[in-house]
This record gives C-alpha cells, structure tokens and sequence, in this order.
C-alpha cells in the first residue's frame, strides 16, 4: 500500500523542524513540492532549504504544478471542494509517474497539518493509501513567543478563527482574545472597541516583521507594512492576536 506522510514544517525556517519530521523526510522514497509559479517560488525554495539542512541525502523530489482555486464563478466551498479534487489528481498522477502505488511519499506542510490546512483533506482523497500525520510548530505558537505574552489570558478561552469569520460574524461571543488566520483582507479594521493586536508576519524566519499595541491606533500602520512585504517578497504569511482591554 502507498503511504503519505504530511509533514508540518512550522515557518520555513530549518530550525523548526522536529526530529521525528527529519526523520521522516530521510525515511521517504519521493517527495513532492507544490510549485505555485515565479512569484512564489521562495515558498518551493524554502522547503528545498530545509532538505538540504536535514536531507543533504534526499530521495526523489518532484515538483507538481498547483492548480488556482476558482474565486470567481463559484460560491466559496464549492470552490474549495472543487479546488481540492483538483489537487488530488494531480497527486495522484504525480506519485504514479515516479513512484507507483507501493513505497512512502512524504508532502511538507507550513506550519502543522492540523490547524487551517487542507492537505489531510485532499489526502483523504486518494485511493488505498495509508495516511501519517507528522505535527509541526504553529504560526500561533510562533507569534506568541516573538512577542513574548501567553496565547490565553488568565482562565480564559481563546477563539481561533479566520479573517473571512470575522468579517462575516464579528467578534466571538464571551471571548476574551482571538487568533485569526488567512487573513488577506485584514480584517481587524472591521472591529470597535478597547482592543490590544499583536500581529506578526514571516514568523521565525530572517525577514520577521512584529507589531503590537491598541489597535485603534497601529491598524493602518499594520496594513500599509503589510502591502509592502507582500510586494517586496510577492507573497505573505501574518498572523495576528487581539485581545480585549481592561479599562
């Protein structure tokens, strides 16, 4: 039977990496990469860094083209479901040609499968394979050490949730502080009231940007730094917390 590990890889940075993830890429018969195009080809170099940091013996490496998920024509998770059937398939060429259906093909994921990623989804998708999740650190975890605060005040819940939430809903009910994730649309804009941001970008790598402070004030400075990371690099991974204030 074919086995996919999906392997959580934190930010990039090789140092992030577990034992148990080295392992696992060192123990693969292939390797694939998603290849996202010239503006995004640090993200496909990145991964190639981390193997040669931890693999300098790597196995077979293949790249695979990333289709584009359709966000015009469709509602949004008929466009992701769509989106993932995509992939699938051409995973599932991609193993064919340079693997067959026995051996191990291992996949790395930015930060850990679980948390906002669909790679376990698509993965599901394919037929007669065992599946092996290996976790990785999070850009939550990430965020919270670089500034130095605990992810959940005293006693208190913490909501995890997206930009596109957030826009839609507003802020959680009974919640003292929120993760938000994928947010291309900064969407702290849409909030009011006494709130502190930490908010953090390239998290653990050389090129980190932090910002914190009350969010009435710093919020278009957030964004304007943001658009220009983003252009200066062609592509952007943030994250940010917001926490009630006690006044």
């Amino acid at each position: 039977m074919l086995r996919i590990k999906l392997i959580g890889i934190g930010m990039g940075n090789p140092g992030h990496l577990t034992f148990e993830a080295r392992d696992a890429l060192q123990e693969a018969d292939l390797i694939i990469i998603p290849d996202k195009g010239a503006q995004k080809q640090d993200l496909a170099d990145m991964r190639r860094d981390i193997l040669d940091v931890h693999v300098p013996h790597a196995p077979k490496v293949v790249d695979f083209p990333m289709p584009k998920r359709d966000a015009k024509t469709k509602a949004y998770l008929d466009g992701v479901s769509d989106w993932h059937d995509a992939i699938a398939q051409i995973w599932s060429q991609t193993i064919a040609t340079h693997l067959g259906d026995h051996g191990t093909v291992a996949l790395m994921v930015w930060g850990d499968p679980m948390l906002y990623d669909s790679t376990i989804r698509i993965a599901e998708r394919l037929d007669n394979v065992r599946i092996e999740v290996l976790p990785g650190m999070t850009s939550i975890q990430l965020l919270c050490a670089a500034h130095g605060i605990p992810l959940n005040g005293l006693g208190n819940a913490v909501t995890i949730t997206t930009g596109r939430t957030l826009r839609t809903y507003g802020w959680p009910p009974e919640t003292e502080t929120i993760v938000v994730l994928l947010d291309g649309e900064t969407s702290f804009h849409t909030l009011e009231g006494a709130l502190d941001i930490w908010w953090g970008a390239y998290l653990g790598m050389p090129n980190q940007i932090l910002m914190q402070g009350d969010l009435s004030k710093i919020a278009d400075r957030i964004v304007d730094t943001r658009a220009a990371a983003r252009e200066e690099h062609g592509w952007i991974m943030d994250t940010y917390l917001i926490r009630k204030r006690d006044i």
